[in-house]
């Protein structure tokens, strides 16, 4: 099993979250899985942002984006180095550290 720990958030998960999955998983289905409501407007075909996310720890261990996910992720809100779409980031054998961005960008909810 994998832990993946959750950073405290505001909204979506104020005193923060540690979870066991088995590999294989995306960051996004292991959190749904375990009541971590993370935003995901696109149902999860990389066709949005909503699910950005930021490995605070084990980055490297993941494989590498495929370049429709590093395309969505140069419109995301508070873009770093170790930014991720949930989604699409598969967890691997190692332990990761995530934090949700406290924005995401979201044109349905925002009606734009």
């Amino acid at each position: 099993m994998t832990q993946i720990i959750f950073l405290p958030h505001e909204e979506i998960c104020p005193e923060g979250a540690a979870i066991d999955v088995e590999p294989g998983i995306t960051i996004c289905d292991a959190a749904l899985q375990h009541g971590i409501d993370i935003e995901h407007a696109c149902e999860k075909s990389c066709a949005c942002t909503t699910c950005h996310v930021i490995i605070r720890e084990g980055f490297d261990e993941l494989q590498e984006a495929e370049e429709t996910e590093e395309d969505m992720l140069d419109k995301a809100w508070g873009l770093e180095p170790e930014s991720r779409l949930s989604c699409q980031a598969i967890v691997g054998s190692e332990d990761l550290v995530i934090e949700i961005p406290k924005y995401t960008i979201n044109m349905v909810s925002e009606h734009h």
